[in-house]
């Protein structure tokens, strides 16, 4: 074989090579390939092994299938009575039509990034910075459903829209943290002034009851002297009345006469002379027979002759 030959020969394989190289195209999963035959559209390729006419078709972009996540840098909002706010917005979209996003908009990062910022100025403006604050919720769920429909035409689902920061002016902070420490501080000396009324109200309640308790006790106490000292009175005087009894039975049975009982009289005068109170004695008037009872214990009797 000549070197002509042989020179030929590496042309037609190299030739053949790139030619098998342009005909041949894998494509990775989750990755769609736009492929244009002649400057027009012709199909999209799928993730593996593909085959394209070489120098015919092209592949005019490799489109990313998976939920791909931005973040937008701060944007100035003015809310509805004038306060510039400054928001952070992350969006989450996945490419559901790769045509679409490729001939529909030039390019659809910047397009959903404008009317991110677009909508989130009309949403926000029609409400004061308080609400703005607190409906995080409510702004998410209406940038949601303008984004969804707005891109739905590009070949875009918009899965969530999601607010990262919503900072206020730095004077409009510092007011909202003086009003927050004077409402923190208010709600300190309201549960500190309850505390101390529920404690004033505890210790009444413990101190009624114990004065309560006390009286009832002594209540009770004095019925139980009372009725103790009423039995102690009561079996006194029983006690009394069985001595007085048994007393009269055994003077009756012994049948006194005047002599016994006029030297039993004399006995008690002497209880009755003791204490300091008895310096006064009257002298009753049957003290005479008393003695000339007395004094005939003494006389002998007389016989029955006399």
């Amino acid at each position: 074989m000549s070197v002509e030959q042989l020179i030929v020969a590496l042309v037609v394989v190299a030739a053949v090579g790139f030619g098998v190289a342009r005909t041949v195209r894998i494509i990775p999963q989750a990755t769609a390939a736009i492929i244009e035959r002649l400057g027009r559209y012709h199909r999209t390729l799928t993730p593996g092994l593909n085959l394209v006419v070489p120098f015919i078709d092209r592949i005019k972009d490799m489109i990313d299938l998976r939920e791909q996540v931005v973040s937008f840098p701060p944007q100035p909002v003015i809310t509805s009575d004038n306060l510039v706010v400054s928001i952070d917005t992350v969006i989450y979209f996945q490419v559901t039509n790769p045509k679409a996003a490729t001939y529909e908009i030039a390019n659809f990062l910047v397009g959903v990034e404008q009317l991110t910022v677009t909508t989130l100025r009309n949403v926000v403006g029609g409400m004061d910075l308080e609400r703005t604050l607190t409906s995080r919720e409510d702004i998410n769920t209406a940038l949601r459903g303008v984004l969804d429909e707005a891109t739905g035409k590009w070949g875009i689902r918009v899965n969530r829209v999601e607010l990262k920061a919503i900072d206020p002016p730095s004077s409009i902070q510092d007011s909202m943290e003086k009003q927050m420490r004077a409402d923190r501080d208010k709600r300190a000396a309201v549960l500190t002034a309850e505390g101390q009324r529920q404690a004033a109200i505890l210790q009444a309640e413990g101190e009624k009851q114990a004065a309560v308790l006390r009286a009832r006790g002594e209540a009770e106490a004095a019925v139980l002297r009372a009725q103790a000292e009423a039995e102690a009175q009561a079996m006194r005087a029983k006690g009394q009345a069985d001595a007085i009894g048994m007393v009269f039975r055994a003077i009756h049975e012994g049948r006194p006469d005047q002599h016994l009982l006029a030297y039993q009289y004399l006995q008690t005068l002497p209880e009755i002379a003791k204490g300091d109170a008895n310096k006064i004695w009257i002298v009753p008037s049957e003290m005479g027979k008393v003695l000339e009872n007395l004094g005939g214990l003494f006389t002998p009797p007389k016989s029955p002759d006399v």
